[in-house]
């Protein structure tokens, strides 16, 4: 499906990548972003798209906002277990917005949905981590949730008449961030310039994708694969431990702090230590990511550390 001359709903789309697909396609396509802003900044929406603060919680939020003359619905509204503290309620709220969506989008006619689902579907996996990996054994409520989100999605492609496209994604950074590694890195050293605080060991190692590489991957991904259920990893074929990430933003600010660890292998509980994906068959279909890992990590420190300080 070409992305333009098109109506296009964004959910969530004043979040990182929402925001960012959001500005991207207004240029050749009529937009619409609805956000509920629990976590999302009305300041990153482009002007050129139309904004309606919505809650996909809500069925009748959402009926204001699927409407019958769309062409396709980008879903990316959810909760993450970064900034929410309810398990139940943010696995139960994920699911209820996924339905929501879908359930309007059937019922009104709108047959094409994208949604960002996450690396963390895949648990501890072998890497790199191809799509047809399984068994699937998230180990977070988020990636559970996103789990599920999935199976909602391939149950209206394949018995539905709807065409989605699902994107597995790495670690995404870039401007407007917030509540991630790079960010937290640098208001804590803007906080305190000789000590840098890193949650678990340091030795956690990702791949990380800059986000205007995100969106460009998003877009050929709908572009220019056509089953009815497409799921793609998107990320890079390198990744970085989150002490390179120390260093980087460090050496980006000018500063020299002494490292201190909460020690242990994982960040948080649900944290999967190390993860790389296969992209050979997003690089089969024609796009590669065009910096590596440190680079993409790198671009967005000098970004946020502009916004930050």
């Amino acid at each position: 499906m070409k992305l333009s001359d098109k109506r296009v709903l964004v959910t969530g789309g004043a979040g990182l990548v929402g925001s960012h697909l959001a500005k991207r396609l207004a240029a050749d396509n009529h937009v619409v972003v609805a956000d509920d802003l629990s976590k999302g900044d009305r300041d990153r929406v482009t002007g050129d798209a139309e904004f309606v603060q919505a809650d996909m919680t809500d069925p009748d939020d959402v009926a204001e906002v699927v409407t019958e003359d769309l062409d396709v619905v980008f879903h990316f509204a959810a909760y993450t277990d970064t900034n929410y503290d309810d398990d139940r309620k943010l696995f139960e709220e994920n699911g209820a917005m996924t339905y929501n969506v879908l359930e309007r989008m059937d019922e009104v006619g709108v047959d094409k949905i994208a949604f960002t689902s996450s690396s963390t579907v895949y648990g501890e996996a072998p890497m790199p981590t191809p799509e047809d990996y399984a068994p699937l054994e998230p180990i977070s409520i988020y990636g559970s949730s996103k789990l599920a989100d999935e199976s909602l999605i391939s149950t209206y492609a394949h018995s539905y008449g709807m065409q989605a496209w699902v994107y597995r994604f790495a670690n995404i950074v870039g401007p407007h961030q917030r509540g991630n590694v790079v960010p937290d890195f640098i208001e804590k050293l803007l906080d305190d310039p000789e000590t840098l605080t890193i949650l678990g060991n340091g030795r956690q190692e990702k791949s990380y994708l800059h986000v205007e590489d995100c969106i460009d991957a998003m877009c050929h991904v709908v572009e220019h694969a056509d089953d009815d259920l497409n799921i793609y990893n998107l990320g890079t074929r390198t990744t970085t431990s989150v002490n390179a990430i120390a260093d980087i933003v460090s050496d980006e600010m000018g500063l020299d702090p002494d490292y201190e660890y909460t020690g242990g292998d994982r960040g948080w509980t649900g944290d999967v230590p190390k993860m790389r994906l296969s992209i050979e068959k997003l690089s089969a279909l024609g796009w590669e990511p065009p910096t590596s890992s440190d680079d993409a990590v790198r671009r967005a420190t000098r970004q946020l550390h502009e916004e930050l300080r």
